[in-house]
């Protein structure tokens, strides 16, 4: 039986003490017999996992996991993944942008989510953190690629994705800083579902309150898509995403108050990631840009992110012809926003956003020759 309204909370809270043994346990494994040099090393090798590679070419142990994690969830059916490639066919660009944006700083409003990122600052580090920002947002644009849940690429980016999850809560383990007793796991299963749903039903909320029509087919297929990547996470299937778009709504409705709340770390990485975008829009774009996504969050959540308010979020709401922040926004963005009764300047915004969006991921790419995530072996953001 999955997640249920009368279950949510228990099962969360249980879920907070559990990390993933077996991945925990082949990474420390790797690490202490020396068959990988350091969590450096080791994300180096998982960088390289692909479907169809020569498993023997690896550690043993390696190889024997990634076997069993290349398993299907359980109720998977053809069916969701052609609801999937539906989605994507119409929403892929809109998507990627909001995962990696309103999605992202989601996830900033869970407090030890934020202190675990910000903790583990060095992986993209004060001074640079595009580079985790464009990885994270890389899963989002791999997600909607051709064939990605048919040939097994969504599946291996997704695992490579679970390791890093292990080899984060094996840097804090040997920290011998992360107080169990208060936070339970680092990067628990709670956190991996709750991000899930983030990524999945808070991204459809979104894409409503901008005014993007998802037919209910659709929309579901996008939870199909986080269903599908929560168990390559490693999550036990008793705390997986629900498939139908309606009943994760009711559970994240009911548990969205109690997983989010302001945290000086959650402000912090929130102005790391506005101020990273800013240099990929011009001036006034991004002024437009950030009210877009004030109006995604709600003014509730955004207040709590840290976000800036502006003269622009007074178009939160569909305005009539002629009006000045119509006007206003419409010269920000070229003349592109139309004058017409009842119009939502903030369709235009995503618009031009997720195009916009494609420059993070070229940043993704070239940053510094390699595309593969680093991290330091040691905890701290320099603050």
């Amino acid at each position: 039986m999955g997640l249920t309204t009368a279950t949510v909370a228990a099962e969360l809270e249980a879920a907070n003490k559990i990390g993933d043994p077996k991945a925990d346990q082949l990474v420390s494994d790797l690490i202490d017999n020396q068959e990988i040099d350091g969590v450096n090393a080791l994300f180096r090798t998982i960088g390289t996992l692909k479907p169809g590679q020569d498993l023997s070419e690896l550690p043993p142990r390696l190889a024997d996991f990634l076997k069993e994690a290349s398993a299907a969830p359980p109720d998977w059916s053809e069916a969701d993944v052609k609801a999937a490639e539906s989605f994507f066919a119409h929403h892929h660009g809109e998507a990627t942008m909001l995962q990696g944006t309103v999605g992202l700083i989601g996830t900033y409003l869970s407090p030890t989510g934020a202190f675990t990122l910000r903790s583990t600052g060095r992986l993209g580090g004060v001074d640079g953190p595009g580079r985790r920002l464009s990885q994270s947002s890389r899963l989002f644009l791999d997600m909607g690629n051709k064939n990605a849940m048919r040939d097994g690429t969504l599946a291996a980016n997704v695992t490579k994705v679970r390791l890093v999850h292990a080899s984060v809560r094996e840097l804090h383990k040997k920290s011998g800083e992360w107080d169990y007793a208060t936070w339970g796991e680092p990067v628990p299963q709670r956190y991996t579902t709750g991000a899930a749903f983030v990524f999945s039903t808070e991204i459809l909320q979104a894409m409503a309150r901008l005014g993007i029509d998802v037919a209910k087919d659709d929309a579901r297929g996008f939870m199909c898509a986080w269903h599908y990547i929560n168990h390559y996470l490693g999550t036990p299937e008793k705390w997986l995403l629900p498939k139908d778009p309606d009943t994760a709504a009711e559970l994240w409705n009911q548990q969205r108050e109690t997983e989010w709340t302001k945290s000086d770390d959650g402000v912090f990485m929130t102005r790391q990631a506005i101020d990273f975008y800013k240099k990929f829009y011009p001036p006034g774009v991004h002024d437009a840009f950030v009210s877009m996504v004030r109006h995604a969050l709600t003014d509730k959540y955004a207040d709590m992110a840290g976000l800036p308010r502006s003269v622009l979020d007074a178009a939160a709401k569909p305005l009539a012809a002629g009006n000045d922040v119509i006007s206003g926004i419409g010269g920000l963005l070229g003349g592109g926003v139309k004058k017409a009764t009842g119009v939502n300047p903030y369709k235009e915004i995503v618009g031009i956003a997720s195009k916009g969006f494609n420059e993070i991921q070229k940043f993704a790419l070239t940053h510094d020759q390699d595309d593969q995530p680093q991290m330091h072996q040691e905890l701290h953001d320099d603050r």
